[in-house]
Formats: C-alpha cells, structure tokens, sequence
C-alpha cells in the first residue's frame, strides 16, 4: 500500500450516503491526515432519507432541506453525480460512468440500496407511476399528491409504502393498497403483529386489499397511468401509483470485480473488511450501510443484511476505524439491530431480528389497545421485541437479547399482563417467498452466483 502507514495514503469511499459521510466523519475525527474522495451517483451530498416517506409528503419539509448536518468540517474531494460502474481489485481503480478512474489504497463501499421499480418497464414509465427512495422522487410525489388525486394506490405494504399510505390518508387522500402477504409489514413483523398493522389501517380509511397482486398498469394514448389490474380480475382507476415493493441493493458495479457481491449484499466480516469470491477476507475493502452483510455473534453469526438508519452509523465508523488501525486496535461491529416507524399516529420501534422469531408473547400492553410490547422467541432465547407506543420497554429488552435470556422471559418484578404469556407463533411467511417488508435479511449463503474450484497445481 502507498503511503506511510494507516494514516496516510488515498481511501476512496463509494456512496455518498449516511454511511458514506459518517465514514469520511470517523475518518477524520480519528486522525487520518490522507487524501479521502467520496464518489456519489446523485447530484447532491449525503441527505437524511426517513423524512421524505414522512415529513416531505405531508408538505411540511421541503425535498432539498433534509441535507444531513456535518459534525466536523470535512477536507475531502467529492465526486457527485457520476456513479461507480466498476471495480479493478489488482489494480485499485474504481471505474466511473463518466470514463474516470479513481484510484486508491484502501476503498469503503457504501453504495446502499434502491428502489424496486415496477416488473414491466413501460408500465414504470407511465405517467404517475412513482417510487420513493430519493430526495427527487419525494419531490415529485409530493408535488402530485398537492394536486389531489383521486386516488392512490399503493403497491406494497411493507414499512415504507405504510408510511406513504400514512401520509395520504392525513391529506384525506382516497388510498388503496395491495399487499400479496395476508397483512401489512408480515414480512418484517410476522403475521400476528400484522394483523394489528391491518386493522390500524382499515380504521384510518384505508382501502387494504391482502392476498392480491397487481398484474399490470394501464396507461392512457398519452401515456398516463389510468387503470390497475388485480389478480382478483378487478380494475381500479388510478392516476397516481407508488410502487413499494422493497430495495434492491446496488452491486451490479461490482460483478465479476471478485468480491462476494450478489443480490443480499456484500459479505464482510465481523470488521466490515469484504470478502472475496473464494471467501477469503480482503485487508483493504471494507463495506458498511445496508449494502453490507456481515456475521453477529448475538444472532448464530448468521450473515445479516440491515435497513436501518442507525446501523449504517455504527458500522461506517466502525469501518473507518478499522481501516486505519492496526489488527490489535481493531474492533467488530456488534450493533443490536433497531429501527422505527410513525404511521398512522403510532410509533413503532424495534430491537433484534423479528423475522427471525419462531413465537411471540406480548409481556406489556395488549394488541387489541394498540399500546403493547411483543417478544419474538427463536431457539428457546429471546431474539427480538416491537413496541407499539410503548418504546421505554425497548431498552430492557435490548439488554434480554444481548444476555440470551430465555424466551419466554421469565418475569417477576415487573408489570406484565398474564394473559399475553402464552407464545404463539409469530406468524412469518415462508422464507423462500418473495417478500417486500422486511427490513432485515438474514442469510447463511453466499451471495455470489459463482462456484469455486481449487485445483492445486502439480509440482
């Protein structure tokens, strides 16, 4: 490596995100005095995306005001609005869509994730079908919500398009969701916490439609949406779709680079140093944010990948500070996974990996009053909990997954309702079903398409 030493040389970080800025944050509040670009595919610098499904469609934040504010002053060279389109690992270059290559000595991935877009891209095309994952997608959505369409419809009902149906319904806007699953968020919350989610919703105005898909959008000679058709053969008239059908995680740059990149992520360790193809650890790339899939001890060292706002924080300054540490200095990224959602005047926080829970209790509350706290069981241990306005429990519970207290937790000294200690089961749809509300994957595979055979060679 160039340089003369861990804090010296050239750290090139792709992804001009949360996790990207974190980074170059770390980086330099722990003394690295080297060269630092940041490379970003949008025209803009890293921005705070929870307000645009929230506060920029209610109309109360402008789209460009949610600019994420710095904790130091930053000397480092951005690179905005051209995306990274390739990786040269023998020769550290990352390749740019404009025809530039930035070379470096160690990189930092942090390219995220996008929007799914719509299965038919004729029909993404049509005017007024949307998608909200950047600044200028809520924008233009918020702008054409303004408008007063006559009605909405939403395809999805994980945690971002509730958010939005949230949002329509407090600008009386008529709603109509579809969700394949048999409840909102069942793929992030199981079917039981769901069906609370359900109910909430219908109680608000919302036209839900569960167990249904949306077979095609039908636009107008002018190429404005018009109709949606439904697997129950039904038509909806329409002049305003959001496509909410989960993220999609941005590593095409990276094939045939030789990183274990593929569709749930980057594999990294414990570190956040990426591993290769062969599933050997690299010393001089380094992943963090939702790209990002690493092992936690807390969860069988299972690979997780993570859609939350606060462990793309952690886990960039962790990565930043392993990159220019030496191997005793450096530490792993051990993070509980957490996560919120406001909608339809409720808070909903989390601790743990739902979907990895096999039963639920609900120790505190009750969900008929909407104001409960539910356990999530896997294994005999306690590996998750979800509260419904009730978020002071969080950080009890927190404390029972980091010590593997068994489920169902054994209260005696603190308020709890008998009646919800009895474990169900949680409800989750079948894994190997496609699924838009998790905002957490857990996986034990690889995740590149390539297969590896080692032939020693022959003295």
């Amino acid at each position: 490596m160039s340089g003369d030493g861990p804090g010296k040389g050239h750290i090139v970080i792709v992804g001009a995100s949360l996790a990207g800025l974190r980074a170059a944050e770390t980086l330099r509040e722990e003394g690295f005095t080297g060269e630092v670009t940041v490379i970003g595919d949008e025209p803009r610098a890293a921005y705070d995306r929870p307000p645009l499904s929230k506060q920029v469609l209610l109309g109360r934040v402008p789209a460009d005001a949610t600019s994420l504010p710095w904790r130091c002053p930053l000397d480092v060279r951005w690179r905005l609005g051209s995306a990274a389109v390739g990786l040269d690992l023998a020769g550290k270059k990352v390749r740019l869509a404009d025809g530039e290559e930035v070379g470096f000595d160690r990189l930092l991935i942090t390219t995220g994730t996008r929007a799914r877009p719509w299965i038919r891209e004729a029909e993404a095309e049509l005017d007024g079908v949307f998608v909200l994952r950047t600044s200028s997608d809520a924008g233009q959505l918020n702008r054409r919500l303004a408008a007063g369409p006559r009605r909405v419809l939403i395809v999805g009902a994980g945690f971002t398009g509730s958010e939005i149906a949230s949002a329509c319904r407090e600008r009386s806007l008529n709603v109509t969701v579809v969700e394949r699953g048999p409840a909102p968020l069942v793929g992030a919350l199981g079917g039981v916490i769901g069906a609370v989610a359900a109910e909430l919703q219908r109680e608000h105005g919302v036209d839900l439609r569960c167990g249904l898909t949306v077979t095609s959008l039908e636009g107008d000679q002018a190429g404005r949406l018009r109709r949606a058709h439904l697997s129950d053969g039904t038509a909806l008239d329409t002049e305003l779709a959001v496509i909410a059908l989960g993220a999609t995680r941005n590593t095409e740059w990276l094939r045939g680079s030789g990183l274990a990149a593929g569709p749930r992520g980057i594999a990294c360790d414990a570190g956040c140093r990426a591993f290769d193809v062969n599933g050997i650890v690299t010393d001089d790339i380094f992943v963090a944010g939702d790209v990002a899939r690493s092992p936690h001890p807390l969860f069988g060292y299972q690979f997780l990948s993570l859609e939350h706002w606060g462990n793309a924080v952690e886990q960039a300054e962790v990565a930043a500070h392993n990159m220019i540490s030496p191997g005793p200095e450096r530490r792993p990224h051990l993070w509980v996974p957490a996560f919120w959602s406001a909608q339809f005047g409720v808070n909903i926080k989390s601790v743990g990996v739902p979907p990895m829970g096999e039963e639920l209790v609900v120790p505190q509350g009750a969900l008929s009053e909407r104001r409960f706290v539910a356990a999530y069981g896997y294994q005999g241990r306690v590996i998750a909990a979800v509260s419904f306005d009730q978020a002071k429990w969080l950080d009890f519970y927190r404390g029972l997954i980091e010590s593997a207290a068994p489920f169902p937790p054994d209260f005696t000294t603190v308020d709890r309702r008998l009646d919800g200690m009895r474990p169900v089961s949680a409800c989750f749809p079948d894994p190997s079903l496609p699924s838009h509300g998790a905002s957490v994957t857990v996986s034990g595979y690889s995740p590149s398409e390539r297969r590896v055979t080692f032939t020693p060679a022959r003295a």
